[in-house]
């Protein structure tokens, strides 16, 4: 397993096992079958290796307060009749508004670690866990009950949960994850914090008067309706706040206009989920008005601009990964081999960060620069460069 993690690291090129051998000069071993039976049969539980991964992240870059997690799904796009767990998805990276382009491919929900990096004076996510999450028509086949993004989602953060007592969540997702159910369900027993966005025409109401002495009938679940975040962008009675941000989406010390208030998300059979919304505004133009919503709600509305700002660096390390660790060029057939590999290379980005991080404890890190691009921060070329 050593060999393997090791060839994965120096690997130019396609993350194989032939190609990890290669790089390794053990191309002539004989005994190579037992480097691909590693993945594909031995027995050793992916589960507790995301565990003890969690743990040196922690101990490394976090090791009190709350923990501030990402969630984010990616498809790996695979094609071939052997891959049977892949289905037909939206493709995020080539869609748009106006313009629907599916993938074939393998869904992955990946749970990451946001946080500050010392030598690259940024927020990094990392992954540590990572599911695969099977098509529909995968589980009908073989008479399973189908686990939505949400259900996969859910018993992850549960298990993160257990692994971490008495250590407060925080989760910043994209909308994917604004689901009233879904919510509701992780603010029971000790609640998890959930970071989303909110639509605009949300059905929002005051929360449900307290019960006279004596009143007959069942306790009302809601109180008043509210107006929508949408009427409220073009009312001119609504009150903007002008706040400043350390981070934004590639910028610093960034001015928006927010408005923020409590209220109880309600839909028909669903329960009420009391949240905090904020409006965002930008008084450059340069974005359209959006809504995001807290679960937590003695959270400020600043607090929860920047802990959902850090939500791109799982982008950054989705494209990271595809670029220099070779995810989606792994050739494995084998429904366990699949169901490992992928999670292994996305875990090889907060591995590498942490090797690089104990290698440059003691001096400034060696940042690479180039005649067109004049780069003063370490990124993770650098780490892996230096891993090397």
């Amino acid at each position: 397993m050593q060999l393997l993690v090791v060839g994965a690291l120096l690997s130019p090129g396609k993350r194989t096992v032939t190609a990890a051998l290669r790089v390794l000069g053990l191309a002539d071993d004989p005994r190579f079958g037992t480097f691909h039976r590693l993945l594909s049969r031995a027995r050793w539980s992916s589960l507790q290796a995301s565990r003890v991964l969690l743990n040196l992240l922690l101990k490394t870059f976090v090791p009190s307060g709350p923990l501030v997690l990402g969630l984010d799904d990616t498809i790996e796009r695979r094609t071939g009749s052997k891959i049977s767990a892949k289905g037909i998805y939206r493709d995020p990276v080539r869609s748009s508004h106006g313009h629907f382009v599916k993938a074939s491919g393998l869904r992955w929900l990946s749970l990451m670690l946001l946080t500050p990096i010392p030598w690259a004076h940024r927020v990094w996510a990392c992954p540590f866990l990572t599911a695969l999450v099977p098509s529909q028509r995968y589980n009908e086949q073989r008479g399973r009950q189908h686990k939505t993004l949400t259900d996969w989602a859910r018993q992850m953060l549960r298990v993160v949960q257990r692994w971490c007592p008495g250590r407060k969540l925080i989760v910043v997702a994209d909308s994917a994850y604004a689901v009233i159910g879904w919510l509701s369900d992780l603010q029971q027993g000790q609640p998890i914090t959930v970071i989303t966005r909110l639509r605009l025409d949300a059905a929002l109401y005051d929360p449900a008067p307290e019960r006279a002495a004596g009143q007959m009938g069942r306790p009302r679940l809601k109180g008043d309706r509210l107006p929508t975040l949408a009427s409220l962008i073009h009312d001119p009675e609504t009150r903007w706040e002008r706040v400043r941000l350390r981070r934004w989406y590639g910028e610093t010390n960034r001015e928006v206009e927010i408005v923020s208030q409590t209220a109880v998300w309600y839909h028909n059979g669903l329960p009420p989920l009391p949240l905090r919304w904020v409006l965002i505004r930008d008084p450059q133009g340069k974005f359209s008005t959006q809504a995001l919503l807290c679960t937590d709600l003695l959270l400020s509305p600043v607090q929860i601009l920047e802990y959902f700002v850090q939500r791109w660096q799982l982008e950054v390390t989705f494209e990271e990964v595809r670029a220099h660790l070779g995810v989606e060029t792994q050739r494995q057939w084998s429904d366990l081999a699949i169901a490992r590999t992928t999670p292994a290379l996305l875990g090889l980005f907060s591995l590498v960060t942490l090797m690089a991080h104990e290698r440059w404890q003691g001096h400034e890190p060696w940042v690479r620069h180039a005649a067109w691009y004049d780069k003063t921060l370490p990124t993770f070329v650098d780490a892996l460069a230096e891993v090397r």
